[in-house]
């Protein structure tokens, strides 16, 4: 009887939800149907024939989700609801931080594996290392563990405290440690170091709340390092905060520019966002190259964007992928929220970057390689296909750019590190991790230089990687033996990136694995061309200036 209470009594509760979204919403709603009442009336009678005669039990919150889900469907690709728990996890992401312990961490059968301390972390400053497995945790046995209650139980208020027990490597005896949690960066510049003498490289993971900072952090960084030209790479950014984005691209272009646009429906929805007013920005004489690729979305886009249509720098890569819809938030009573699109937004030319899509192609919306490169979303031609794609003209050296969905880069860049499948399972499996650790600990990869030193001079000795072997066919890892011997290069790269992993930290692991980038080999390469870019646009910038003057 309850059950059917709460099923008669929904029409008034979505009528109740429909107001608090708004009441232009609800007028729309009604204006357009006639009579919402009765195609509640008829939602509501579906939903009593499904509880009262499903062939099982179904527990109304799951079919009130379903519900949601399946109406947003009818939407566009990107709005969306999400219940608390993809919420709280989507807002740390875009705040920038959680609090905890700060480790990185696998199940490796069944043991909790340490995989890195997040550095600067409380983890990290009592010396926790990569391979520790975590046994207990308040005392309690952590073998077995699943992901989810590896967070609820290291997790936890800044301040509290959590008392862990470590098994290491070479210690006879288990570890005691007591941690005081403390707020853990969510990095969205995780790497940033010098390719060369003169060329900075930073890699960009997403826009939150403190991209902007933390870019500033790591440029000044470079900058005091000698760097001259920068390589920023957006390959794989999904995006993130829109005014995170408008920040970054504040860093490179000044003088008032428009950034990006947006055009919607409801009040507040359509706006324009600028540049500083001051004339310089943070670096405006720095040669810059934009990595993207089809895994470039949204706030990437607003940055490649905005650097392209003023000709500020030299995007390159494959084409992004083409998302332009800004979603606002509303929170909803079970602590989820409603990701709703309300606008669109367009790069300073005037250019939609999003891609076509419809009810009949929203899989392929999502599986295609970022609508790569044909305005029909081919993936495989050589040279882009342009045809069919609307024009428009940079802002200061009338360049011709392409809108039509995602950003087409300046330079095309196909060559793209393919590493084979066994190495991506050896890899997934941290087959490469648990072997370097047995090296460390065995004390054959000992080094005494530096970490530069470490990349040029530093080599895995054949005698490893016949171990290696060993140590797979003992370990009963399926694989076929001459597939080993096939790469040698790249194992003997996977294995040495652990070890740097081991001896320094991630960043050190990952420029490890860069040098067999051929993407980044090549953006290198475009670096003349970039800078004679800038110097054109800032030729024709002065002269502008000075004609204003004049009148």
């Amino acid at each position: 009887m309850a059950r059917r209470r709460w099923i008669l009594a929904l029409p008034a509760l979505l009528f109740l939800v429909t107001i608090a979204l708004g009441g232009v919403f609800l007028r729309d709603v009604v204006a357009s149907s006639g009579n919402i009442y009765s195609e509640l009336a008829l939602f509501n009678e579906v939903l009593t024939l499904i509880s009262e005669y499903y062939v099982e039990p179904l527990p109304p919150d799951s079919l009130i989700e379903g519900a949601v889900i399946g109406m947003l469907e009818r939407l566009d690709p990107h709005s969306n609801y999400m219940n608390a728990e993809r919420f709280q996890r989507m807002e740390e992401r875009n705040r920038g931080s959680y609090s905890g312990i700060g480790i990185s961490f696998a199940i490796r059968d069944g043991n909790l594996t340490v995989i890195s301390p997040i550095e600067g972390s409380p983890s990290y400053d009592l010396g926790i290392r990569p391979g520790d497995v975590i046994t207990h945790i308040e005392g309690e046995s952590a073998f077995g563990i699943n992901e989810q209650e590896v967070f609820d139980r290291l997790r936890g208020p800044k301040g509290s405290h959590v008392r862990i027990t470590i098994r290491r490597a070479g210690e006879p005896e288990p570890l005691e440690y007591e941690i005081v949690r403390d707020n853990i960066p969510i990095q969205s510049v995780p790497y940033a170091f010098m390719l060369t003498p003169t060329t900075g490289y930073v890699m960009m993971r997403n826009f939150s709340a403190r991209t902007a900072d933390e870019l500033k952090t790591a440029l000044q960084g470079l900058s005091d390092l000698g760097m001259t030209e920068l390589i920023l790479d957006l390959r794989g950014n999904s995006g993130g905060y829109l005014n995170a984005a408008v920040d970054v691209a504040d860093i490179f272009l000044s003088g008032g520019k428009k950034l990006v646009y947006t055009l919607g429906r409801i009040p507040g929805s359509s706006e324009e966002y600028h540049a500083t007013s001051s004339d310089r920005a943070d670096y405006p004489d720095l040669p810059l190259v934009i990595l993207i690729d089809q895994g470039s979305a949204s706030a990437s886009e607003i940055v490649s964007g905005a650097v392209q249509d003023w000709d500020r720098g030299l995007v390159a890569g494959r084409t992004s992928f083409g998302k332009a819809l800004v979603q606002r938030q509303y929170r909803l009573r079970n602590q989820g929220a409603l990701l709703l699109t309300v606008a669109r937004y367009y790069t300073p030319s005037g250019r939609l970057i999003q891609r076509p899509y419809n009810d009949e192609t929203r899989q392929e919306y999502y599986m295609e390689a970022g609508g790569e490169d044909s305005f029909s979303g081919a993936a495989e031609e050589a040279v882009p296909d342009t045809s069919g794609r609307p024009l428009f003209r940079t802002l200061v050296q009338d360049r011709t750019v392409y809108g039509g969905g995602g950003i087409m880069p300046d330079v095309r860049i196909d060559r793209r590190y393919l590493a084979s499948r066994l190495y991506q399972r050896l890899v997934y499996d941290r087959k490469f991790f648990d072997f370097a650790k047995e090296l460390i600990d065995g004390g054959q990869a000992a080094w005494g230089g530096n970490f530069r030193n470490f990349l040029d001079e530093f080599e895995v000795a054949d005698e490893w990687m016949e171990r290696f072997r060993t140590y797979l066919t003992e370990g009963d890892y399926r694989f076929e033996p001459d597939s080993l011997a096939a790469h040698p290069v790249e194992m003997k790269r996977g294995l040495q990136s652990e070890i740097a992993r081991y001896l320094w930290g991630e960043s050190e692991r990952y420029q490890v694995l860069v040098r067999d980038d051929p993407a980044l080999g090549q953006a290198r390469e475009l670096l003349p061309q970039a800078r004679a870019m800038l110097e054109e646009t800032r030729r024709r910038e002065q002269l502008q200036a000075r004609g204003k003057a004049q009148k």
